[in-house]
């Protein structure tokens, strides 16, 4: 995205017709919109929101913030309401392959007509208000949410929480997942900094669900000042591995031999066990039954979170970008056995820990294959190539122009039994698919 541009549209030039007749054009001219590609604030998407009659939708909704696991809790919480028969409407960000992936009516991706319309409604509505990026998408989910008339939305929070775009809405249900160190420029460089900030989406009295079992002081007192029941995992309610299958269970609840979302993935029972105090909260008004939830979780997949593409070459796909994500797929990935080596393609954002990611995948990698990611936030491969030799990593580092050509590379000189993992960003893992997917149509 292009940052420091002034706005380039005055209500006064509006044209009658629509500005653009397509997605692409009006997805540029929107990175160019406003100054900044990142601007917390409620203020603006606030006023055309409420130009066009979205703040108090006749829909429910949740809202769902963190720092990892947002996207999936999401997805999750999407499929088994959609196995009830609801009408749901699901708003995630960023998308790996096609902008459309953001919003999703039932599970079905808004049409490129669909996006194109809505965005000129908001343009009418703006008149001289600047929007970001994520702000103008923000607002189309609304609008589109209203205009397929769901029964509930699922709105993934971008950035934080209390300033995030999203949070012009009020939350009938607030989910907050995993609380760790990212996006510091914006965020803070502490937990209770952070966690503060993700309280932001908490109303009074409303119910919210923690699933970070060793949540920040600041998000409890957060509740506690605005009278928020908050439900903690570990405190509230509880889950329990097995082999196969896990339990979850609340004082007067329990859900025994449940499936387990995504094999290896321990992580995502976290998720999942949110997920499911969620819909406990709504059960007087939008109640599942237990076949609904083990099928959601039995089925539940999800692009770029350890997402495996068999072949003479098998490839493992993963968008995590900051420390503990990065643990977590260590840890998923030391779990399936490998006969060869571990390639690891890697490229990542500016403002992420890079030293900090490198040690972490370090327990993994037997060749370091970096990538430039040429987007304005994107960080080069050169750059990332130095912090790793500062890290004392120096043999078998090999720098690639883009993750396509490192895809092509390794699967020439791999052996039977080696594997890629490709990770650092939401940009490489979508760069991946997008090239993986060319060369299987």
């Amino acid at each position: 995205m292009t940052s420091k541009i002034k706005s380039i549209s005055k209500s006064g030039t509006r044209p009658d017709k629509l500005r653009f007749n397509s997605l692409e054009k009006w997805l540029e001219w929107q990175e160019r919109l406003h100054f900044t590609a990142i601007e917390l604030g409620l203020e603006r998407c606030r006023r055309v929101a409420n130009n066009m009659g979205l703040l108090k939708p006749a829909y429910n909704v949740i809202s769902v913030a963190g720092t990892n696991g947002k996207g999936s809790s999401v997805t999750m919480l999407d499929k088994i309401l959609r196995n009830a028969d609801y009408k749901v409407g699901r708003y995630t960000s960023p998308h790996l392959l096609r902008y459309n992936e953001r919003i999703c009516i039932n599970g079905v991706e808004v049409s490129d007509s669909e996006l194109c319309e809505s965005f000129d409604r908001i343009d009418r509505a703006r008149g001289e208000i600047s929007l970001t990026y994520f702000e103008f998408g923000t607002l189309t989910a609304l609008d589109l949410f209203r205009q397929h008339n769901v029964d509930l939305a699922i709105l993934e929070v971008g950035l934080g929480g209390r300033l995030d775009a999203v949070n012009v809405l009020d939350a009938d249900v607030a989910l907050i997942t995993s609380i760790d160190i990212d996006h510091q420029q914006w965020l803070g460089d502490n937990r209770e900094s952070i966690a503060r900030e993700k309280a932001g989406i908490l109303r009074n009295k409303a119910p919210a669900i923690c699933s970070d079992a060793n949540p920040p002081q600041s998000l409890l007192d957060c509740a506690n000042a605005l009278d928020t029941p908050l439900s903690v995992l570990g405190r509230d309610y509880n889950l329990t591995m097995g082999h196969s299958d896990w339990s979850w269970e609340t004082d007067n609840i329990s859900l025994e031999k449940l499936p387990r979302p995504m094999q290896f993935c321990d992580f995502q029972l976290q998720n999942a066990a949110g997920v499911l105090m969620v819909l406990e909260k709504i059960k007087n008004d939008y109640p599942v039954s237990i076949e609904n939830i083990k099928d959601g979780l039995g089925s539940f997949r999800f692009n770029g979170r350890m997402q495996f593409i068999p072949g003479r070459i098998p490839k493992i796909l993963d968008v995590a970008h900051n420390s503990e994500s990065v643990r977590e797929l260590v840890k998923n990935i030391s779990k399936i056995p490998c006969l060869g080596q571990t390639h690891l393609i890697v490229g990542m954002l500016k403002d992420k820990d890079h030293p900090e990611v490198f040690k972490v995948l370090n327990n993994i990698a037997d060749s370091w294959n970096i990538i430039t990611l040429t987007e304005e936030r994107g960080s080069d491969a050169k750059t990332l190539i130095s912090e790793l030799n500062s890290l004392g990593i120096n043999e078998n580092v090999v720098e690639y122009t883009n993750v396509g050509e490192a895809l092509d590379q390794l699967d020439e000189l791999s052996m039977a039994g080696d594997r890629i993992v490709v990770t650092g960003s939401f940009l490489t893992v979508g760069a991946a698919l997008g090239h993986l997917n060319q060369e299987s149509s």
